[in-house]
């Protein structure tokens, strides 16, 4: 494997790190704080985006004082709340970096990790992805993500890489190629092994919030799953056809058993309303399960083609100059209203 090439003199490697905030007040300035030590220990260039996805607590002041204070500090605010996969994407469009690192603003992705993304970017990885070991959480939720991740490896097309969540640091070419994909209802860490590339994992242990209850129900996780699923697997599609031919031969199989039976002996043949209830409602219910299967893909294709922009900027304090990616971004300002495209 080929080591990164060296940079021209004078000239430092700048790492943009991401961080998605919703609900993150209180854990901006320590998160910040932990950021600076981690780049100055690294001597690197370095700039910070943090992005409130339309927050409701005090973010957008805290991240204001922060960007006059400090210009390495980009402070994007959307419109409203988008979600965390669309701040991410807001961010990645925005950046210059060599490197780029995703981060949930919540304190659950430690900082001092990028250290050993950094190692391994250096070392030749385009992508370096923090690997969940082991988690702060009840056992339910702990058990629930493990079995996901596997179903989820199991049922996709493309390897994706077990316990590994948005937390990252991504090589430059990574994230242009991730930016030019044009779909809108993003799942970034299946993209992110969609596209390829070198790719390692780094062990650490994820620990609780610092601050608040996480925004995350059991609903909410549910819904990430069947997004995740939708998103790269066809085998939802392929169960419908399987089940479609079992419950044929097991029809047909029972129709012969009963010709059979009220041939062989009248009286012991079924009869009576209550199994042929039986029989609908299991027919029923299979019927109605296949349709919300097909539905949910036609949701997702829905969505797709309405072409509606991920999400939409309402302002940005000390915008990068000028954006490694012209188009995908547009210039704004405070105040001004932005389209992603």
């Amino acid at each position: 494997m080929c080591a990164m090439p060296e940079l021209p003199q004078g000239r430092r490697r700048k790492i943009s790190a991401i961080v998605a905030c919703y609900r993150d007040a209180p854990a901006i300035p320590i998160m910040y704080g932990r950021l600076v030590a981690v780049f100055t220990t690294l001597d690197v260039d370095y700039e910070i985006i943090f992005v409130n996805d339309a927050s409701p607590d005090d973010a957008e002041a805290v991240l204001a004082q922060l960007a006059d204070r400090d210009a390495h500090v980009i402070a994007v605010t959307h419109s409203r709340n988008f979600g965390s996969q669309s701040a991410f994407t807001s961010g990645m469009r925005l950046c210059t970096g060599d490197a780029v690192v995703l981060l949930d603003g919540d304190l659950q992705d430690p900082p001092e990790l990028i250290e050993a993304f950094y190692a391994k970017w250096l070392e030749g990885y385009d992508v370096v992805y923090g690997a969940r070991v082991a988690r702060e959480a009840n056992r339910f939720l702990r058990v629930s993500y493990k079995i996901f991740y596997r179903v989820f490896r199991a049922a996709s097309y493309v390897p994706v890489p077990l316990d590994a969540g948005d937390f990252s640091l991504m090589d430059r070419r990574v994230v242009d190629a991730l930016n030019s994909l044009p779909e809108t209802n993003r799942f970034l860490r299946g993209l992110r092994a969609w596209v390829g590339f070198r790719q390692i994992g780094v062990p650490y242990h994820r620990p609780e919030r610092m601050f608040g209850k996480t925004t995350n129900s059991l609903l909410r996780n549910i819904g990430w799953a069947r997004k995740a699923i939708f998103s790269f697997s066809y085998i939802p599609l392929e169960l419908i056809t399987i089940v479609g031919i079992l419950t044929t031969i097991a029809a047909f199989i029972a129709i012969v058993v009963e010709v059979i039976v009220r041939i062989a002996s009248p009286a012991s043949a079924p009869t009576g309303l209550t199994s042929i209830i039986v029989l609908v409602l299991f027919i029923g219910g299979i019927q109605l399960l296949c349709l919300s299967v097909i539905g949910s893909y036609l949701a997702h294709i829905y969505e797709e083609v309405k072409r509606r922009p991920p999400y939409i900027v309402r302002s940005i304090r000390n915008p990068p100059s000028p954006p490694d990616t012209p188009g995908d971004q547009p210039e704004t300002s405070e105040g001004k209203p932005s389209v992603a495209s």
